[in-house]
């Protein structure tokens, strides 16, 4: 009995860092799925080796140290997480055309609740929302594996210089200059700030309700008036991406005509607002899972839109309806 109480009680105790775990190995790997099976990975090897665990360093440590090296290893393969905008100019919109890049490993969303823990501070919280935006995210992946694991362990999660050195087996010489290399690559790609974004205030709760009503209404004008003048919008698995409100609203009452009469049920995705966007039904009977779009929120107008295709995924992942009624 005693054997059953203590395998529960480590279990409980694993279970406790399951968020902030997957949060880390998100944005490490840049990929919820990825992150999702570096963290059962990383809670396998610590059940097993537990008896090994010496309580030199703590718990909470010394998982960290297990998921550093478990991601480590799922970076060796060499395949860099991109958006659209990673890989090529922006498109004019008479040259669009939706090619499907499928070798391409693209940057996905994730739900807050999967990746945010809980916490009493709201200026903790405000830093782990902006670091896991898709632009942070994107930006990360361009540092190579150990800069990007000091990266979030000294700025995002605030460890000391020495414990991320205990952590990587090195110096804290060696962690500082790693710091200062990934901070200097971080500021070529600008992974500017959004507007805070937790809870909404009144603006942006308003801006949301316009954007909803326009996009549903498929009001261009109205929707034009929400977004910033240099505001992107892409499609992953397509490589296309656009930029600025001509291309944008030639894209939309062209090929983007097939988006007329969806309907948008609000979510948050990657400490901002997102809606799961569905189409009308085929058979005419209600509505189907067309897109997850993550907006980005900044000076108090719409700077970015992507549309995430893959709804089989992505639908499941965020606990969305397999469709909805007539009535929506």
């Amino acid at each position: 009995m005693g054997d059953l109480a203590t395998t529960q009680d480590l279990d409980s105790r694993l279970e406790g860092y399951r968020t902030e775990l997957t949060g880390y190995c998100y944005r490490m790997l840049g990929s919820a799925f990825e992150a999702e099976d570096a963290v059962q990975d990383t809670m396998v090897r610590a059940w097993k080796s537990f008896e090994k665990f010496e309580g030199r360093s703590s718990l909470r440590s010394w998982l960290y140290r297990i998921a550093t090296n478990v991601c480590l290893d799922m970076l060796n393969a060499g395949n860099r997480r991109a958006r659209p905008m990673d890989l090529t100019a922006a498109t004019p919109v008479a040259q669009a055309r939706l090619t499907a890049r499928p070798e391409i490993t693209w940057l996905e969303p994730v739900p807050d609740g999967r990746v945010l823990p809980t916490v009493a501070d709201p200026a903790d919280t405000t830093v782990e929302r902006e670091s896991i935006r898709l632009a942070f995210v994107a930006a990360l992946q361009h540092l190579p594996p150990k800069q990007r694991a000091v990266l979030i362990l000294r700025e995002v999660l605030a460890w000391k210089a020495a414990e991320v050195a205990e952590l990587l087996g090195t110096s804290v010489a060696s962690v500082n200059s790693a710091l200062q290399r990934a901070r200097a690559t971080l500021a070529e790609y600008d992974p500017s700030e959004s507007d805070p974004a937790d809870p909404l205030d009144e603006e942006q709760q308003k801006l949301l309700e316009r954007y909803v009503a326009a996009f549903e209404g498929y009001d261009m004008q109205a929707l034009t008036a929400l977004l910033r003048e240099d505001a992107t919008m892409s499609m992953p698995p397509y490589d296309l991406w656009l930029r600025g409100h001509d291309d944008i609203v030639g894209w939309m009452l062209g090929v983007g005509e097939v988006c007329r009469g969806s309907k948008l049920v609000p979510t948050v995705a990657n400490g901002s607002p997102a809606f799961a966007q569905y189409h009308p039904s085929q058979d005419g009977a209600g509505y189907e899972p067309w897109a997850l779009i993550v907006l980005e929120v900044a000076d108090g107008r719409i700077g970015a839109m992507d549309f995430f295709l893959d709804t089989k995924r992505w639908f499941p992942l965020f606990g969305l309806p397999e469709r909805l009624s007539a009535e929506g």
